[in-house]
């Protein structure tokens, strides 16, 4: 079983490559866990509907109305805490 931090990294791993594939990132190796994707334009509001329907989809849990919230979904970070935190 992997541990937190592994599962941590895996997860951030998969949220990089999902970004990279479907928005407009120049590096997504430079992309920083922490940097901001809205800020950055990388996510506009529209992509912030594909980015929850990617958790939903590929971590099998439900992004409910109350947790879309920018701690949530703005970093890479963010989300990969996001999903550990529903996942436990």
């Amino acid at each position: 079983m992997l541990s937190t931090k592994d599962r941590a990294e895996t997860c951030k791993d998969q949220i990089r490559a999902f970004l990279a594939s479907n928005f407009y990132i120049a590096d997504a190796d430079a992309l920083e866990s922490h940097t901001s994707l809205l800020d950055q334009g990388i996510v506009d509001s529209a992509g912030v509907l594909e980015v929850i329907g990617f958790i939903e989809e590929t971590f099998g849990i439900t992004v409910e109305d109350s947790e879309l919230l920018p701690e949530n979904l703005d970093s890479i970070q963010g989300i990969a805490q996001y999903i550990l935190r529903k996942q436990n």
